[in-house]
């Protein structure tokens, strides 16, 4: 091996990483504790690129809409004002979005769960009634939980326990009252900050872009610098589409239980097409623990109601999965059905419900990736393979 300056720097490197990886494992809590740390100062600037990243998406619609018709692209004033008016537009519709929620969907659920509390009251009788019912006839029933009637608590005991929980929980309520309103100052500055930074960088997004290109270009091999904008470009599709394939699909999802509840006169039906369409973000079980919770609050009133409500949810549930889904969200991540079952699985055991719809955008950028380099390798042995037959049948004719 040729000891030249330049070999002798890669071995001074390596030898400096090696000696870091070691340290960092053998302080490994420092290293993890220094890591949060770092997370914690840049967090606000990660919420900004994470709100960045949702804005983007409409206001580049708005964009195409607005200002991509060729009658209006020919004024030099469009490219001024296309960036900030489509950006202004997104933040306005995001904002009304939330005004509507608040002002006209809270209200409608407030008055859905006032309602669920007065059957809730109505159903302790009728259960108290049946329950009396059961027990007086069926006398087996009694004598199995005539044990469990007659256990001896120490009434004493019990006041002493329940006082003393009572004293350490004003202590602990008050400490976790200052330190939830903690946390609530911190998050809303957080999220100002954030804010402004997504402004910013939606502003200046091909700037940054191009700064982040030459930035790769410079320190990086051309190969692996290419590669790397390749991915970064296809993750960013990958979200884009899946994020709106999502949520218009849950809005679909709703409206559908709205309007056949709602024909069919079921109680809360918009509490329950609210809900359905909600949870219906959490890709496949989403949507069933929003039949779950529909059917508990329509069996407070009406039983019979709650088994054809689990009839319809199937129904409209074959027409969204075959129909809706595949055409909104599955083609825009491109991405098998075992595959999303996998994803979700995954990212729901390490990230809870954030983790399902993470992991479904990134299982596609790895699917992608995995299926251009299965062909490309497949194609060069095929190439290879045909091209061998054909050097031997050269060396011949020369020999």
């Amino acid at each position: 091996m040729n000891l030249n300056k330049e070999n002798v720097r890669r071995i001074q490197g390596l030898i400096l990483f090696t000696i870091l990886l070691v340290t960092a494992c053998f302080h490994l809590e420092a290293v993890l504790s220094g890591i949060s740390y770092c997370i914690g100062l840049i967090s606000p600037f990660l919420l900004g690129a994470a709100i960045a990243f949702v804005i983007n998406v409409l206001m580049r619609f708005l964009e195409r809409c607005l200002f991509e018709n060729s009658h209006i692209r020919k004024y030099k004033v469009t490219a001024k004002i296309k960036r900030p008016v489509s950006l202004l537009l997104a933040v306005c519709l995001i904002l009304w979005l939330i005004v509507v929620i608040v002002l006209y969907v809270l209200p409608h659920l407030g008055e859905a769960v006032s309602s669920l509390a007065l059957s809730v009251q109505k159903f302790i009788p009728q259960a108290y009634l049946w329950l009396n019912d059961l027990f007086n006839n069926n006398p087996e029933v009694q004598e199995a939980l005539e044990p469990l009637l007659t256990v001896q608590l120490d009434w004493g005991a019990l006041v002493n326990n329940v006082i003393s929980f009572l004293k350490s929980g004003i202590g602990n309520a008050l400490g976790s009252t200052i330190s939830v309103a903690t946390v609530v100052v911190n998050s809303t500055v957080n999220f100002f900050v954030g804010f402004v930074f997504a402004c910013y960088i939606l502003l200046q997004k091909e700037k940054l872009l191009r700064q982040l290109r030459k930035l790769l270009a410079a320190f990086l091999p051309q190969k692996a610098a290419e590669r790397i904008w390749y991915v970064g470009h296809l993750t960013e599709k990958t979200f884009s589409n899946f994020i709106t394939g999502q949520c218009v699909e849950a809005v679909i999802l709703g409206a559908m239980f709205v309007l056949v509840l709602s024909i069919f006169k079921f109680p809360y039906a918009m509490l329950i097409g609210v809900l359905i369409g909600f949870l219906a973000l959490i890709p496949i079980f989403g949507a069933f623990i929003g039949c779950v919770v529909g059917a508990f609050l329509i069996l407070m009133v009406d039983p019979l109601k709650a088994l054809i409500f689990i009839a319809i949810f199937l129904v409209i549930q074959q027409i969204e999965g075959n129909l809706i889904y595949p055409r909104v969200v599955g083609s825009s991540v491109g991405l098998p059905a075992i595959w999303v079952l996998a994803a979700v699985t995954i990212g729901g055991s390490l990230m809870g419900v954030l983790g399902m719809l993470i992991f479904i955008p990134l299982v596609s950028v790895f699917y992608t990736l995995l299926k251009q380099t299965v062909n490309r390798r497949i194609e060069e042995k095929y190439m290879k393979a045909s091209a061998a037959p054909k050097e031997e049948k050269k060396a011949e004719k020369e020999e």
